[in-house]
């Protein structure tokens, strides 16, 4: 009896939501449907994706699993308080009803997309330069996330971002070249496009981002759902790598091979990173990092114990928070084009309680 009184109020609770949010988006002045198909938007701006070098102390913060709820708009304040330029979002907008996740005992993607797009509006406005790629759970609203993230592409005259956005696209702000990809998630030759993008441009600072994993390149439960060609392309290419999914914060060494987490001869330490792009006299570096806890639930470490440093496997990860190191949620802050030099940038983890949890310098050998 108890479960179908649950059944009950969720089936109540869908109805009531369903009626608002058609009536709101109705009512709304942006004209998006919520019935949304999977992507069929084609960015295609002509313009220059070279910009060499990033305008100086560009600060990114990079998020995911975010949902709609205080954490979240917390997460959110914090990004303000940080005088953060830009947001990267790999995945999981909206995501995780708590009601659902009290009647069930799990986590449920349900929201409409122009409440979450409401939510960062009204802490980091409607301009707010804000991108985001395609998560597992936001599929079923895609193509109006997409519509609203291409809205503020649209909104800011120096953002320039060509392809499908947050599927297969790539973008410039402020000298930052960036691809925004679905791997792992939807389509094929991801691959083929990163290695092409990153080939033609000659952006000291790239960052390929998307929101699956590998398992070997995340200490949660996730086990391999992008393959590792993406990420090698990446290394090779020169470029960070940046993902979510995990509901965990996460961040490699120096690594000079992502499938075997090969970590860096020299550039061993886990506060100093090295990237370079692959050429006949030496391998790509990159690091890689999750940084998935923007506002839903946290998990705990199940890879690589112990759980503090130094870690298990490879010795290959620099820093573990989770649910075992009582982590809170926060962002990955990257700050482009320190101290004077376009090759340095500094990054550091905060949480909602203003701790920095982790601090590393990246010199950049791209140049």
């Amino acid at each position: 009896m108890h479960y179908y009184k649950k059944l009950f109020i969720f089936i109540l609770l869908i109805l009531i939501f369903t009626g608002c949010s058609q009536s709101y988006e109705k009512n709304s002045n942006t004209i998006i449907s919520t019935k949304d198909s999977m992507p069929i938007l084609e960015l295609t701006t002509p313009s220059n994706l070279n910009s060499k070098e990033t305008t100086e102390e560009l600060k990114v913060a990079f998020i995911a699993d975010q949902g709609i709820n205080e954490n979240a708009k917390k997460v959110l304040q914090l990004i303000k308080n940080e005088k953060t330029d830009m947001v990267i979002h790999t995945g999981d907008f909206g995501c995780c009803n708590s009601i659902i996740k009290y009647l069930f005992g799990r986590e449920s993607y349900i929201g409409t997309a122009l409440d979450w797009d409401a939510q960062i509006t009204n802490i980091l406005g409607s301009n707010f330069p804000y991108f985001g790629t395609i998560g597992n759970h936001d599929g079923g609203n895609w193509a109006t996330y997409q519509k609203l993230l291409q809205q503020r592409v649209d909104n800011n005259l120096d953002i320039t971002c060509v392809g499908n956005l947050g599927i297969k696209s790539s973008c410039n702000y402020k000298g930052l070249f960036f691809l925004l990809s679905g791997a792992g998630e939807i389509g094929n030759n991801h691959d083929s496009y990163i290695n092409d993008a990153l080939e033609k441009n000659d952006s000291i600072w790239k960052i390929c981002s998307w929101h699956k994993n590998q398992k070997e390149m995340q200490i949660a439960g996730k086990k391999d759902e992008v393959g590792w060609e993406p990420y090698e392309e990446c290394r090779k290419g020169g470029a960070i790598i940046a993902t979510g999914h995990s509901h965990t914060y996460s961040r490699t060494k120096t690594l000079t091979n992502t499938i075997t987490q090969e970590v860096h001869l020299e550039w061993n330490q886990p506060n100093e990173i090295k990237i370079s792009k692959e050429t006949e006299n030496q391998k790509g570096s990159t690091f890689v990092f999750v940084s998935a806890i923007g506002g839903e639930s946290i998990r705990a470490q199940e890879r690589c114990k112990p759980i503090t440093y130094p870690y298990g496997c490879n010795n290959e990860w620099a820093k573990i928070y989770t649910s075992n190191q009582n982590a809170k949620p926060g962002a990955l802050f990257i700050i482009f084009h320190i101290d004077g030099d376009p090759t340095k940038a500094k990054g550091y983890f905060k949480n909602i309680d203003n701790e920095i949890i982790d601090e590393f310098i990246i010199y950049n050998y791209n140049k």
